[in-house]
């Protein structure tokens, strides 16, 4: 099959993040195994979602992982001109959820097997396809555990988030968190009996802003934009009307952290700062939502060079976005960003990809697959 026509199928199949993805997940492994790939399925704790591990070649060699997101964000905004969940050509265009975000690299990646399967591969190529991708990198940590007993150490990852086939060697973490506050409500001409929530929230709020002022301040690192870590209060919803004492607040924070920073720690003083209300009669609910690690791969690292012969193009230093590439380099597995498409198309109405991205792509792993032979 074409690039296209599996890029059409996988649309097709509308794996918004958080919901089951067995029909996309049971397609890609049949196509898999009828080129002769080994295929493991690996269900997650949630019991309806999966991620996919597939090895072409000898699975004892150290080779190279091809790491992709099966999940799309959801498609319910207003704006699309056709059906998000069917592939729509026009010129070089191909419209649809995901098609840039990263289905785009799966069915390039997937229309290269052929010739990687019909090749004497010496080292491996694998294909490690996550799910939940979208909610924070949820799925691929359970994938990644299992490596150990999937294959030999590779010697790195490519992550083929829309980069416009330019290899990016470092990126921020991230970590998100909700606080839910409980107080009592009763009739606002009444504040001494009841526990206003939005007012005791906003303790934390303040907190929140203070600590974005300090990390505005440092440490650097110039390759991002901004150079420094970052908080910020991403939504706040409480009150059922002016005349009642709100009995709920709930916020939700998000942390962006530089090399060398755990974002869950710079979540910390919110946290403390919540934990405070409990004294005072609320009750106080933190959840973390997500996190993951930044990515820094060094410049002289050979998967640095390796990208840079594949692609032709100088390797950029950096990115704002997150990706599960620091996933993989925690676990010990050197990892890098190349995938076709441009970042500023993904989650909006008509995103898109063009056929000359798709190609451009798939001789890129198919040249990674002569490598290894």
């Amino acid at each position: 099959m074409q690039a296209i026509e599996i890029l059409e199928r996988l649309v097709g199949f509308p794996s918004v993040v958080g919901t089951p993805n067995g029909e996309i997940v049971a397609w890609i492994r049949h196509y898999l195994q009828s080129h002769g790939a080994v295929v493991t399925k690996l269900p997650g704790p949630e019991g309806d979602r999966s991620n996919l591990f597939a090895t072409i070649g000898p699975k004892e060699t150290p080779g190279y992982i091809l790491s992709g997101h099966m999940d799309v964000v959801p498609a319910a905004e207003s704006g699309w001109t056709s059906d998000p969940f069917r592939l729509r050509a026009e010129a070089d265009r191909l419209y649809g959820r995901g098609a840039t975000d990263m289905k785009g690299f799966l069915a390039a990646a997937l229309a290269a097997v052929p010739a990687l399967a019909a090749s004497p591969l010496r080292r491996p190529v694998h294909l490690a396809f996550s799910y939940d991708e979208e909610a924070g990198c949820r799925g691929v940590p359970h994938m990644i555990a299992r490596l150990p007993e999937l294959c030999a150490t590779p010697f790195g990852a490519i992550i083929g988030e829309p980069s416009g086939m330019r290899a990016i060697r470092a990126h921020k973490g991230k970590a998100a968190a909700r606080l839910t506050v409980k107080g009592r409500s009763g009739h606002s001409s009444r504040p001494d009996q009841g526990l206003n929530a939005i007012h005791a929230i906003t303790d934390v709020l303040a907190c929140a802003r203070a600590e974005a002022e300090r990390l505005a301040s440092g440490p650097f690192e110039p390759v991002f934009e901004p150079p420094y870590s970052s908080l910020q209060v991403g939504t706040l919803k409480g009150g059922q009307a002016v005349n009642i004492i709100p009995d709920t607040c709930e916020a939700e924070f998000e942390a962006r952290a530089i090399s060398g920073v755990d974002p869950i720690t710079l979540l910390a003083p919110l946290r403390v700062a919540a934990e405070a209300l409990s004294p005072l009669g609320f009750q106080v609910e933190w959840r973390e939502l997500s996190a993951y690690p930044a990515l820094s791969l060094a410049a002289d690292a050979p998967l640095v060079a390796l990208l840079g012969e594949l692609t032709g193009i100088e390797p950029l230093a950096a990115v704002s976005y997150g990706s599960e590439a620091g996933l993989f380099q925690r676990a010990g597995i050197d990892a890098i960003i190349c995938g076709p498409g441009d970042i500023g198309r993904a989650h909006k109405p008509d995103e898109f990809i063009l056929a000359g991205e798709l190609r451009t792509c798939q001789a890129m792993v198919e040249a990674l697959g002569r490598r290894c032979t």
